[in-house]
């Protein structure tokens, strides 16, 4: 019994001496100086370019998808767009996040007015 007692005082003392070893070397400045302004360097340099770039693409794809897109023809299938009552807001027939030119409803797309 007293065995078992000195082997939980040795396993419980090892973690702590050496969490008290990493701290210390924590402290120590050296190698580590100066990384806060690598990454500002990089994120002026590297992410903000990138997220331009990124966004440039999406907008002249958008631009460029819009330019030859055609409305599909409406197909009434019963099984979708099925509405057992009305919405509770609007006409009650349009979703909350319906869009005129993409969503479709029951008996057909939105007529628009140009």
């Amino acid at each position: 019994m007293a065995s078992l007692g000195r082997l939980s005082r040795a396993v419980l003392r090892a973690p702590l001496a050496q969490a008290r070893q990493l701290s210390a070397a924590a402290g120590a400045h050296g190698a580590h100086e100066g990384g806060s302004r690598v990454w500002k360097i990089l994120t002026f340099v590297v992410a903000f370019p990138g997220v331009a770039v990124c966004m440039l693409n999406m907008y002249l794809k958008m631009q460029q998808h819009q330019a030859h897109y055609v409305q599909p023809e409406f197909v009434p299938y019963s099984h979708l767009r099925i509405r057992t009552k009305r919405f509770p807001w609007g006409d009650g027939v349009k979703s909350f996040f319906h869009n005129d030119e993409l969503n479709a409803l029951p008996d057909g797309y939105a007529e628009h007015e140009e």
